[in-house]
């Protein structure tokens, strides 16, 4: 059978020519210039088993995390727990680890908790990673200015609040929501339209199988209003059929915000809308 080496008919004088110059910690590129052999192969064979110079090796972020995945694994943990004890993948840690022996079979019911605890690393690294994101979206808001306020007011009432329909005019400023986050804005919009607290009406919308009288107590301390000034609070039927979600502690209910002598302001918010059409629909 013939021999690889001696398909290039200078490897027996280039094999010590590429050591030496290996050893005196040239790079396999200024080796393959030095010699002019720009066969990969070829020089390969000629550097075989000549390790390479340390300044050539790329430092790995990984060494660290590597060395303790071998370490766990030579104390006879899994694939599971490694990865539960160092948060990367386990396909890295098989790369790692794989010369190692492998650690003694385990229970179903170790593998059960080490899966269990593996879950729990995994959903807490992805918390931490959605908080991270908001915290950094939020920070890239800041102060809003009064337009801005008053541009978002306008697109937030248009999506939440009552509107006029052809075949039933109705030119009422209504708002309702469950969410406090947007009542707070919608409040703050409506100040910056000058619209005073004592045109405003509140009513509570609620399931009557939830917690009214707290719930009334939670809108009210939202919006500085005493529940006293409040109307009537509009429960809905409870069908014990349904399974809700929107229960417990959290669960308040919707609040209903009305502003009366409002057909001027109705018409003003209809054509700030459609001002804020025209304007996102120009050329580009």
């Amino acid at each position: 059978m013939p021999n690889p080496h001696r398909e290039h008919p200078d490897y027996e004088s280039l094999r010590p020519q590429a050591v030496a110059l290996r050893r005196a910690g040239l790079s396999r590129r200024q080796i393959r210039d030095r010699l002019h052999v720009h066969n990969n192969d070829i020089l390969n064979r000629l550097l075989e088993g000549i390790p390479a110079p340390d300044w050539t090796r790329r430092p790995n972020a990984k060494d660290d995390l590597r060395a303790r995945a071998r370490e766990l694994r030579k104390q006879g943990l899994t694939y599971d727990r490694i990865q539960v004890e160092l948060g990367c993948s386990k396909s890295s840690i098989s790369l790692w680890v794989r010369d190692l022996p492998k650690p003694p079979a385990r229970t179903r019911e170790e593998a059960s908790a080490i899966a269990r605890r593996g879950w729990e690393a995994t959903l807490e690294r992805r918390d931490e990673a959605r908080r991270r994101t908001k915290q950094a979206a939020t920070s890239e808001i800041g102060e809003l200015t009064d337009r801005e306020l008053f541009l978002i007011g306008v697109g937030l009432y248009w999506s939440e609040g009552s509107k006029s329909k052809p075949y039933r005019l109705s030119e009422r400023v209504i708002f309702i929501n469950s969410d406090p986050d947007m009542i707070r804005v919608y409040l703050a919009w409506l100040r910056l339209l000058g619209v005073s607290t004592d045109r405003l009406r509140f009513h509570v919308h609620i399931h009557e199988s939830a917690d009214v009288g707290a719930a009334e107590q939670f809108w009210a301390d939202l919006t500085g209003v005493a529940p006293s000034t409040f109307g009537k609070t509009t429960l809905k039927k409870h069908n014990p059929k349904t399974v809700r979600k929107n229960v417990g502690a959290d669960y308040h209910g919707c609040l209903m915000i009305r502003v009366l002598q409002c057909a001027e302001l109705y018409r003003r918010i209809e054509g700030w809308w459609y001002g804020i059409v025209l304007g996102a629909e120009r050329p580009a």
